[in-house]
């Protein structure tokens, strides 16, 4: 159990930790047009964006997947470059698709993060042969870590829109749009020579 407590630490720490803002602004990005209303929405999103990772975190660790880190690390700041550039089509905040484009984002767009986070479990993990539990706990880590990012944001949205009776779909591109250019130039250093 003690190991237990160590990955979830330790993916915990990984997804809220400052220098890995990438995952921060993504989860960011996929919840800026929800509110604390959205709750059943927000959770189809961030389930979707665990099972994603989760696939390809598993697949990584068990060596099923073989990637490039370049490609991934210039990917996964394209999945925020997307994500974000999607909220600017967001008018009506009236959500009547039952499956929204952005659910797609969250699952496929997961399994590209997935890949990232693995490479920093594989490195902890080393030649251990039994690393279910680990797995299962720096998962459980990284899940807690992002409910904490979307609860910062559905926060942030609220004194935005109730308190400070920002627009709604003027604060949605505002920060959308910084979220973009912030990831548009981690693309472009990241680009794979």
């Amino acid at each position: 159990m003690n190991d237990f407590g160590l990955y979830f630490k330790i993916g915990y720490q990984h997804i809220a930790d400052l220098r890995g803002i990438d995952h921060i602004l993504f989860v960011m990005a996929l919840c800026l047009r929800y509110q604390f209303s959205d709750w059943s929405k927000i959770l189809i999103l961030v389930t979707a964006f665990t099972i994603g990772h989760s696939i390809t975190l598993a697949l990584s660790v068990f060596n099923i997947v073989q990637y490039s880190v370049r490609w991934i690390e210039f990917l996964i700041p394209v999945t925020i470059v997307i994500t974000a550039f999607s909220n600017v089509f967001v008018k009506k905040f009236a959500y009547r698709q039952k499956f929204p484009l952005i659910y797609f984002f969250a699952l496929f767009f997961g399994l590209i993060h997935g890949l990232g986070f693995s490479n920093y479990l594989k490195s902890l993990l080393g030649k251990d042969n039994n690393v279910v539990m680990q797995l299962l706990a720096f998962n459980v880590g990284l899940e807690a870590g992002q409910l904490l990012i979307v609860l910062a944001v559905l926060i942030l949205t609220f004194i935005c829109i109730n308190i400070f009776r920002c627009n709604r779909r003027e604060y949605l591109l505002y920060l959308s749009g910084g979220i973009f250019a912030i990831a548009l130039q981690m693309a472009i250093e990241r680009i794979p020579s």
